[in-house]
């Protein structure tokens, strides 16, 4: 089992052409190897592992296929931190007795797992070294496909191999300020299981002040769903004074005029820098 700490960045095509190409550019950053993956994602007919908060799937990268099972984990400081367990395979199959060892050993029947969907892309490998620290750039686009349904994927994702996990944010930051991205808290798995009718998140509504934490995954949900974000229906005061804490108080003003005036997340997230930015900023806050 590995602990993997990463921050996901979901970007327009158009969006992430310019930010490979402006960390291509970077002399911090070098190329790495170009890979074609195709991810089937298993689960029980009632999404039992969905539920479990847990993914699981069996890569197919170039000749080789490695069977992964995560945990949702936790978001904090920015990043999302999972458990993770990897094993090669022969094959596109499920080797379910590889999980006896794992948390989904008890209360989950194994028996009836099944493809529920697939997440197929192109990946670029980017790697970049700043002081100690290591860290791995995914580029990934293609699709999610599932019940007969098809959607774009474009991700950039900042991995932390070595060395500090505040630097994922910095560089996350940096980028943000160049083009527009989306701190996205749903994975590519909770993307598909929605794209297959498993699942669908429900916005958050409740009385007491929104966490920082609360507050993104809304917009998260929010940009999913396609849907703008409903300020109104929300106590705002506790992420206000984390923004300015954070010495973005102008910025979140800024964001939440726009938000205020219907326009749907994912839109406002690929049309500017500035709601990418607040996000980063916010979440490196929120430690």
């Amino acid at each position: 089992m590995a602990t993997e700490l990463e921050i996901k960045l979901s970007v327009s095509d158009a969006a992430q052409a310019q930010a490979l190409q402006w960390l291509s550019s970077r002399p911090e950053v070098r190329p790495g190897e170009s890979r074609s993956l195709i991810n089937r994602y298993f689960d029980t007919p009632n999404a039992g592992l969905n539920r479990a908060q847990a993914a699981l799937r069996v890569r197919k990268a170039d000749d080789e296929y490695i069977q992964t099972l995560k945990t949702r984990g936790e978001f904090s400081g920015g990043a999302h931190r999972r458990e993770e367990w990897e094993w090669p395979v022969t094959g596109p199959e499920l080797d379910v007795s590889l999980l006896e060892d794992t948390p989904l050993s008890s209360g989950l029947d194994l028996s009836c797992l099944r493809v529920v969907f697939e997440t197929n892309f192109q990946r670029q490998v980017l790697w970049l070294e700043d002081g100690g620290s290591l860290i791995e750039i995914a580029v990934d686009s293609g699709s999610v496909a599932g019940n007969n349904a098809r959607r774009p994927l474009h991700e950039v994702e900042f991995e932390l191999k070595r060395g500090e996990g505040g630097t994922l944010v910095v560089w996350a930051l940096e980028l943000a300020r160049q083009v527009p991205v989306f701190l996205n808290l749903l994975s590519k798995a909770e993307q598909g299981y929605f794209l297959a009718g498993l699942y669908r998140p429900e916005v958050t509504h409740k009385r007491e002040p929104l966490t920082v934490t609360e507050f993104l995954q809304v917009l998260g949900t929010c940009w999913l769903l396609g849907q703008p974000f409903g300020a109104g229906q929300y106590d705002l005061s506790s992420v206000a004074r984390a923004a300015d804490a954070a010495g973005c108080g102008k910025l979140w003003e800024g964001v939440m005029a726009e938000l205020a005036t219907g326009v749907a997340v994912r839109d406002l997230a690929e049309s500017a820098t500035d709601l990418g930015v607040l996000q980063l900023q916010l979440a490196a806050g929120a430690q």
